[in-house]
């Protein structure tokens, strides 16, 4: 009877097991469904954003161009004088001899402004390396206007009202001429790359907001990364845990979660207002850039210096070496990989500030390609912001073509922190 009662127990017991093993497998199984849930969630947003700013941008990188069948007249072009011909008008005599009919004042107007006002130009850089061809009849390509780039594109909706669109039906029969004649091609945007900020959206690029993001990194990097360095070993390896350390140590914990516009209105006050240094220069986004990046950077030195095993302090200081000789040949090498990360990541949130740099006159326009960092210039994000801002399709184009080669840089210097982690930490 004992026996079995004793064997029903046990049979209850292993059914009460079995049933709690089975509730909470149910829970670990719906936990891990929520949470893969949650990635696959968080990845089609994402892939959503991605496909969103390709499908807005991929199209910038190529350009409209338009052949023209130019008369150089001895007329309008002087040997003597290149510099003061009027190249405007052969151009406008060649786009006359293509449509005859159009006559009316207001028509020849809409049909010079099917090209880009930067043909004059490419023509005047034509004619002085061949001086030769001055008296004869030429061939050249030269960019359409951003209207008939939007158009060759499929950026403008043709059943859309004519009243409601930047080119009319008229303008549209003259493409569609030039089209069916040759006279229309699109080829890879150069221009995109090796140009500078314009008015005219067919002749912006993003060569000046790459150049001083450039500059201004550099500021940054030189600046934050050895002050940080320094900053990070003496808080870590000499300075005494008293009150005042922890005193730092909270002070910097709360500047790396300062909003960065705080930043900017600091240079402002400091580095504008005080010191006197001219705005919208590398110079001082750097150092409002270095400002802003040096508590990640501390940060990021000391947990890398935790990181690194005591045994290899104790075995170095038990064969003779000085406190500084630790440092500086076994601690340093090892913590390395992790400030280089540190670093990386602060810089690369550098590169994507926007706020702090407003502040500091960045967002002026700058057609010029700078050369310093004392010269006027704008950084990527800010070419972005300014661009988005536009009433013009062409640059919302542009921008989100911008945006794709920011990103391509997000991605090259989070690839350099791991290779050169990998590298680091293959050392012996």
């Amino acid at each position: 009877m004992n026996d079995l009662n004793g064997g029903q127990g046990e049979v209850r017991s292993i059914d009460i097991v079995k049933k709690g093993l089975n509730r909470r497998h149910r829970k670990e199984r719906r936990f891990r469904f929520l949470g893969c849930t949650a990635i696959i969630v968080s990845l089609s947003f994402l892939s959503l954003l991605l496909i969103s700013i390709i499908m807005n941008g991929y199209t910038a990188f190529q350009q409209t161009m338009v052949r023209l069948d130019v008369f150089l007249d001895t007329n309008v072009i002087d040997k003597d004088d290149l510099a003061g011909a009027n190249y405007s008008k052969l151009i406008h005599n060649s786009l006359s001899s293509i449509f005859p009919n159009v006559t009316k004042h207001t028509d020849k107007r809409k049909l010079y402004g099917l090209v880009s006002i930067s043909a004059a130009y490419i023509l005047q850089d034509f004619v002085a390396k061949n001086r030769d061809a001055i008296g004869t009849a030429i061939q050249i390509w030269v960019p359409a206007d951003d209207d008939v780039d939007m158009l060759m594109k499929g950026h403008i909706d043709l059943d859309t009202p004519e009243s409601q669109r930047r080119i009319d039906d008229r303008q549209f029969a003259w493409v569609d001429q030039l089209a069916n004649q040759g006279q229309i091609k699109k080829i890879f945007n150069k221009t995109f790359f090796t140009a500078g900020d314009s008015r005219e959206p067919e002749l912006a690029g993003i060569r000046g907001a790459v150049c001083g993001s450039f500059y201004s990194l550099i500021v940054t990097l030189v600046l934050s990364f050895p002050i940080g360095v320094m900053a990070a070993v003496y808080l870590e390896e000499f300075a005494a845990k008293n009150r005042w350390t922890k005193i730092i140590e909270v002070n910097i914990n709360n500047l790396a979660a300062v909003p960065p516009i705080v930043f900017g209105l600091l240079g402002l006050a400091v580095f504008l207002n005080f010191f006197g240094l001219p705005r919208s220069t590398p110079v001082v986004s750097g150092l409002v850039l270095a400002l802003m990046t040096l508590p990640n950077i501390i940060i990021a030195g000391r947990f890398a210096l935790r990181a690194v095993p005591p045994s290899i302090r104790e075995a170095s200081l038990g064969i003779g070496a000085s406190k500084v000789q630790m440092i500086a040949h076994h601690i340093l090498p090892r913590a390395l990989p992790g400030m280089l990360a540190g670093t990386f990541v602060s810089m690369a949130r550098a590169l994507g500030s926007t706020a702090p740099l407003l502040m500091i006159g960045m967002v002026a326009f700058i057609a010029n390609i700078p050369a310093g960092f004392t010269d006027p210039s704008t950084v990527l994000p800010i070419q972005i912001f300014m661009w988005a801002g536009s009433p013009e399709r062409a640059f919302l184009e542009k921008s989100s073509a911008a945006i794709m080669v920011l990103l391509i840089f997000f991605m090259v210097m989070n690839g350099t922190a791991l290779i050169l982690r990998k590298i680091f930490e293959k050392r012996p």
